[in-house]
């Protein structure tokens, strides 16, 4: 091959000086003239889904060398979630987002890379390497760790959200410490991303539907040998869109995103991917709108209910065919725009044609979907009017409409005490403000509330917003990503506890019965409050973080 990127730092006499470093590092010259491919590699020893991510770099490794080209790993951090969960560390992991996508620009630009192949496999590094491939529009594929399998206890199946449910549980005093333990014990049978369809499963499977991962990237388990192959076949055809030149934004195309968010509203993603994809489409040039979200969801029939809105879990969406069935099922009806071109080196419908549904108990037939619509819902009012999200699928039919007095709390931390003193009441709605991309700064997803409510068994009572997120494991009616948020002079700000809010998910709507001559009053006599971050990184990133219905891309 010639004519890459490389070749123009280490090629010819003025390259000497480059081939002379490569040299010190023990790379033979037939190596340097190889592609260059860098193997970005966010394995670390603190988050499950990554702790095994040396095994998967190891074969793309291979995979490239075995293509004929030249590998080069280079790191990427990652936080986990659910150990940031609860507490101020929960800032950083959306915020981590912009410093994975510009760590990997920075290293790609500077080494002047042919080609990349992504190992990510939790929540904000998956989008944060997606964006950065936008962004740099290099050949790019990526390649997840994958899920892990499901824990079980005593016949029950368990994930993640057991765990944090369980804790709610216990504070109401429905078990023991001992029962409690031992359920963290099992919840977790080994590595890989979380086993429900979170936010980390949630994005992985997606990048699929996009195309920027290879079949089945988004269900096979981390501990498998399919796994391990996959990660060569990425290196292996990551040498092929190096030698035909296809780069990321031949493949991230408008008709793509529209894709990802038809199958993500067909198995009911996590919240959170209505904030990651418009980050990923902003950096390919591309502006996706809420409203898009809305209208495809109108469309699309809810095939698949993976935790936690099912018993299912990632093992069995697998076992059930995974994406490509769901692809498949999706274009019975034209619902999938089959042309898209992907990393296979081929149109995506090709994958989804080879694929069927396995266990339609798994995966509904598109004429007997679990309801006609998709599992997200965009609501708007006069309390976000730029927009709201709401996992409508994991919502009581009791709660899908709903009025009741807000109980206002300024922080997360505040009204999970409140929920642990037993402070709330049937048929209330907690706002927790302050917390979105500006407010947080950093914008906390909140499962601990959630689950908590989950847990002392109120999720069919009690109704939760706000201009933070929730994790991709809640349930019930938790809003959240309500725009403007109160760091921006939303109207969230301006609620009083006791004012009525009026929640109708099937109409898309979300409204606090306040007068416009209330409305003014208050805004008068507002006042923003003092930054909480005032230093550091979260300083600089809530000075340029711009609204959760931008997808809280940075200015």
């Amino acid at each position: 091959m010639s004519g890459n990127r490389s070749d123009r730092i280490k090629n010819g006499p003025a390259g000497a000086s480059v081939r002379a470093l490569f040299y010190g590092m023990g790379y033979v010259r037939e190596e340097i003239d190889r592609p260059l491919i860098g193997i970005v590699n966010s394995q670390n020893e603190i988050v499950p889904g990554h702790m095994l991510l040396d095994r998967i770099a190891e074969a793309a490794k291979k995979g490239v060398l075995m293509a004929g080209g030249t590998p080069a790993e280079f790191p990427a951090i990652g936080i986990c979630d659910g150990i940031a969960m609860g507490h101020e560390g929960m800032k950083y992991p959306l915020a981590s987002r912009e410093l994975i996508c510009d760590s990997i620009e920075a290293m790609a630009m500077a080494h002047q890379f042919d080609g990349l192949v992504l190992i990510p496999n939790c929540d904000k590094i998956v989008p944060g390497m997606l964006m950065a491939a936008a962004r740099l529009n290099i050949p790019s594929i990526v390649v997840s760790g994958g899920p892990m399998r499901a824990g079980a206890i005593d016949g029950r199946t368990l994930d993640f959200n057991s765990v944090m449910e369980q804790i709610g549980v216990y504070k109401s005093g429905g078990c023991t410490e001992d029962e409690l333990e031992r359920v963290a014990e099992e919840t977790c049978p080994g590595c890989g991303s979380c086993s429900g369809l979170f936010t980390a499963n949630s994005m992985n499977c997606l990048t699929e539907a996009l195309g920027m991962g290879l079949p089945y990237n988004g269900t096979a388990l981390c501990d498998s040998g399919e796994r391990v192959r996959m990660a060569k076949t990425a290196g292996i055809k990551i040498m092929e869109l190096v030698g035909r030149g296809i780069k990321p934004r031949d493949i991230l195309t408008e008709k793509a995103f529209e894709n990802a968010i038809s199958v993500d509203m067909a198995m009911a993603g996590s919240t959170n991917t209505v904030l990651h994809l418009p980050a990923i489409a902003h950096e390919a040039g591309i502006r996706l709108d809420l409203s898009l979200f809305d209208r495809l969801s109108e469309r699309t029939p809810y095939i698949a209910k993976i935790s936690p809105s099912g018993h299912h879990h990632m093992e069995d969406l697998h076992r059930a065919g995974g994406i490509p069935a769901i692809m498949n099922e999706l274009s019975k009806k034209g619902l999938i725009h089959e042309g898209c071109m992907a990393v296979t080196g081929a149109p995506i419908g090709d994958s989804a044609a080879a694929a069927g549904v396995r266990d339609y108990s798994v995966i509904q037939p598109i004429d007997k979907p679990y309801r006609n619509r998709g599992g997200l819902a965009i609501l708007r009012g006069n309390l976000a009017p730029d927009g709201a999200v709401v996992k409508e699928s994991a919502v009581a039919e009791e709660m899908l409409r709903h009025s009741g007095p807000a109980v206002v709390f300024e922080s997360e931390e505040e009204a999970s005490a409140a929920i642990w003193d037993g402070k709330i009441k049937k048929g209330d709605v907690i706002v927790i403000r302050y917390e979105g991309p500006k407010g947080g700064p950093g914008m906390r997803e909140m499962l601990s509330p959630t689950s908590s409510i989950a847990g002392m068994g109120m999720d069919k009572d009690v109704a939760l917003l706000t201009d933070g997120r929730f994790s991709g494991a809640s349930r019930g009616a938790s809003i959240g990503h309500i725009s403007p948020e109160a760091m921006d002079g939303g109207l969230i700000g301006l609620i009083r506890d006791g004012d009525t809010i009026h929640i109708d998910i099937p109409g898309r709507s979300l409204g606090v019965e306040l007068s416009e001559g209330e409305i003014e009053r208050r805004r008068a006599d507002f006042r923003l409050p003092e930054p909480k971050a005032k230093g550091g990184y979260l300083s600089r990133y809530a000075r340029l973080v711009t609204s959760a219905n931008t997808g809280a891309v940075l200015r």
